[in-house]
């Protein structure tokens, strides 16, 4: 058993009978989150784009650990509506509903401002935060028609300082802020006019990770990487656990009055 899989074993029931889609989630981050919300017994579908293998083994290796996860995984390109509205229909046929939604796929195309061409910008806007648009708009319709639901966008601390050479990510990121709190606001306006002002309704909240030990993290130089953590108040890396151990607060029925928020899991780098 990993180290992943043993800060993630079955630690409670906050989530039994819920549904999670995290996209891209099996690697990284988002592998954590799946893995934090199996613990608390959530059944999870994982997105991803290239890797089928890997995702294939992934979905087999969390159905082994959480036997009761039912884990899938669905490919698609989050970059395009289509298979965004797709992917979300595939999860709720796959698994009768929808409740959680962590939008947490994103890539990077770094160059300084002057350097950055048309398609880097394009790219990275459209995959990290088109794409939880396109998502969030077909999940959003479900959780209304239910009553309840949970959406937990993953930013990045890059969104709120900016970083140099990441004009695009940071853009994207920063956006993702707007898109939280004009979704939060629409969904507890869409549930007061239906009537529905109690239970655990539908909130929407993002995090905020600070420079996290992912496979995003392993390209930078040693030296580049020293400079970073000297930078960072607690002097380390986060831990993707750290990340999801927050979703998986966000995500549970108790959380019900925290809506539009946004959440900085960072060592202090931002505060």
């Amino acid at each position: 058993m990993t180290a992943t899989q043993m800060a993630t074993a079955r630690t409670g029931d906050k989530l039994v009978g819920r549904v999670a889609f995290v996209t891209g989630g099996t690697r990284g981050i988002g592998a954590a989150i799946c893995r934090s919300l199996a613990a608390q017994g959530a059944e999870v579908a994982a997105g991803y784009s290239g890797n089928q293998q890997a995702a294939d083994d992934f979905c087999q290796d969390v159905n082994g650990t959480f036997p009761d996860s039912h884990a899938t995984v669905h490919r698609g390109d989050i970059g395009s509506a289509d298979d965004c509205r797709r992917t979300v229909r595939e999860v709720i046929e796959a698994h009768g509903r929808l409740d959680i939604l962590v939008n947490n796929a994103g890539i990077t195309a770094d160059k300084t401002v002057l350097k950055m061409v048309d398609d880097d910008w394009r790219r990275v806007v459209d995959v990290n935060l088109s794409g939880a648009f396109y998502v969030s708009q077909a999940a959003l319709k479900h959780m209304l028609e239910r009553g309840s639901g949970r959406i937990v966008m993953v930013s990045s601390v890059i969104g709120e300082t900016g970083g140099i050479g990441q004009v695009n990510y940071a853009s994207a990121k920063s956006g993702l802020f707007g898109l939280t709190k004009t979704l939060a606001r629409e969904a507890a306006m869409h549930l007061q006019r239906a009537g529905i002002t109690d239970g655990v309704g539908i909130t929407v909240n993002a995090v905020t990770p600070g420079y996290t030990a992912t496979e995003m993290l392993a390209a930078v130089p040693p030296k580049v990487l020293e400079s970073l953590q000297a930078k960072i108040p607690l002097g380390r890396l986060g831990e993707p656990e750290e990340i999801a151990r927050v979703v998986h607060f966000l995500a549970a029925d108790a959380s019900s009055y925290i809506t539009g928020q946004i959440w900085g899991v960072n060592g202090g780098l931002d505060m």
